[in-house]
């Protein structure tokens, strides 16, 4: 069952890398034709905003599948010397408290989301609605919650490294 459950966050990982790259495919695009368009003093509208929510986006959508492949930057020269067991320990503890600030920062992009849809928050040149992007990035906080209890799963399981 729990490897079931590993392989379903796998695989919602893997959805939010293709939108992440989607994103970051067209935020590219944009700033190419915006270079482009400005040379015949014809500038893209709005290209700072969507830039913006496009680079948020990638980022709050490629965190689980970052996590789950270790694709991040960590120093481990210092657990890399550790016994198997305290290093597992290390790791345990560095995954809970990943879970604790990451679901936090989930909730208050919700909240935070909430707010700006109460209050009609947009952007300021194409009238976009705010609130969508920080749902988005507070839902990929809460997939990097479930990666990281995969971890702790791996952990217990001696399959972690």
């Amino acid at each position: 069952m729990l490897r079931i459950i590993g392989r379903v966050i796998y695989g919602v990982s893997r959805f939010f890398r293709v939108v992440a790259g989607a994103a970051l495919v067209f935020l590219i695009g944009l700033t190419i034709l915006d270079i482009i368009m400005r040379m015949f003093h014809r500038p893209v509208v709005g290209t700072y905003e969507l830039v913006a929510f496009s680079g948020a986006v990638v980022i709050g959508f490629a965190l689980p599948i970052t996590s789950w492949m270790r694709g991040h930057i960590y120093v481990d020269f210092l657990t890399g010397a550790l016994p198997v067991r305290a290093r597992n320990g290390f790791n345990l503890v560095t995954r809970l408290m990943g879970i604790v600030f990451f679901a936090m920062a989930g909730v208050n992009l919700f909240r935070v989301a909430m707010d700006l849809k109460r209050n009609g928050e947009v952007s300021l040149t194409l009238r976009l609605p705010f609130y969508p992007v920080a749902s988005g990035v507070g839902t990929g906080c809460f997939v990097l919650c479930l990666v990281l209890l995969s971890d702790i799963v791996k952990i217990f399981r001696g399959e972690y490294e």
